[in-house]
């Protein structure tokens, strides 16, 4: 009861302070908008409010600004959610969701439509179609690498990965030494950022975040479980297999759909996860639903002041990101290096 209490707040406050932030980043940008208004154009339809803003500020707000917070807050909760179970499932916290290559892959699968141009199935969505694609293929790959059998070692799943990463980051580069005039286009993509993103983003994202998270919370027991050992885990009754087989696919598709919408945006499952872990304890049952809002709260941060930095031009988002989780990945290594 204590357990569940404690989480309920710490979650709730977390709620709250993500929401104010949100309110807070619809209202920063190069077109300057009263704080009030912003605030009277986002409850005018809870309110009331009669009208005294131009049609141009609540494009600006409701079309342009609002879908781009609340997408960063769906990548953010992603990324934090899927390194929190792959930090559990290999028991290491230096884990995040990249270590399988899944950037590296939906990277790959975007440079060829930037280069290439195979859009024509998927139009305006090609992007986001085929580095999703590439990214669920990029798992499928590894995990049929390391597979013995019907079991799956964690140590080889670690080590294909790396190796299929590198393997598709060289491929990356190739397609962007052969890129021409695209190569802007897709260093800007790799590089990470929520610019330009409307509501048909939003609506391709959501799906997968929300998905991702009902599953995560009805598996908190096992990830529980499983930071005893597989053994630990198979003597309390869990299929150790079908488990892993669960939380690989989970956070290869909130990874693939992540980095398809916003590009490549580093450290948030590395560094969001092993924070929260020091403040909360190693309990999942808060765990997940506190990485949940805590990464969401740093994505949305993070794009805030990407906006601001170098206004009137934009700090690409995975380049802040890598500014904030380079340092603590170094910290993390220095502390852990008798453990490796």
């Amino acid at each position: 009861m204590y357990q569940r209490k404690r989480t309920v707040i710490i979650t709730g406050g977390l709620f709250l302070l993500t929401l104010f932030v949100m309110t807070v980043s619809v209202g920063i940008g190069e077109s300057g908008i009263a704080p009030q208004k912003v605030f009277d154009i986002l409850t005018a339809g809870i309110f009331g409010t009669t009208p005294y803003w131009s049609v141009g500020e609540e494009t600006i707000v409701l079309g342009i600004r609002l879908p781009r917070v609340i997408l960063g807050a769906l990548v953010g909760a992603s990324l934090a959610l899927a390194g929190a179970a792959l930090q559990s499932l290999f028991r290491n916290p230096m884990a995040d969701p990249f270590i399988l290559g899944i950037s590296s892959g939906a990277a790959l699968g975007a440079s060829l439509v930037f280069v290439y141009g195979l859009s024509v199935a998927f139009t305006i969505y090609s992007i986001p179609v085929m580095a999703f694609i590439f990214g669920l293929g990029t798992l499928f790959l590894v995990y049929n690498v390391a597979r013995v059998g019907n079991m799956i070692p964690i140590n080889t799943l670690l080590l294909s990965g790396v190796a299929i990463s590198a393997l598709f980051s060289a491929c990356n580069s190739f397609v962007m030494f052969t890129a021409g005039h695209n190569l802007n286009a897709i260093m800007f993509w790799t590089m990470g950022s929520l610019s330009g993103r409307g509501w048909d983003y939003v609506w391709v994202m959501l799906p997968f975040t929300l998905a991702g998270i009902i599953i995560m919370i009805t598996l908190t027991r096992h990830l529980n479980a499983m930071m005893f050992g597989e053994e630990s885990a198979q003597y309390l009754g869990i299929n150790v297999e079908r488990l892993k087989k669960i939380l690989l696919i989970v956070t290869a598709v909130i990874t693939s759909a992540a980095v398809s919408v916003s590009g490549i945006i580093g450290f948030v499952g590395l560094i969001i996860p092993h924070i929260v872990r020091l403040v909360t304890g190693p309990d999942h049952r808060v765990v997940v639903p506190v990485c949940v809002f805590t990464g969401a709260l740093f994505i949305v941060l993070a794009d805030m002041f990407a906006r601001v930095i170098i206004a009137p031009s934009e700090l690409p988002l995975g380049i802040l990101t890598a500014l904030c989780g380079a340092p603590f990945f170094l910290y993390l290594l220095r502390s852990k290096r008798g453990e490796l």
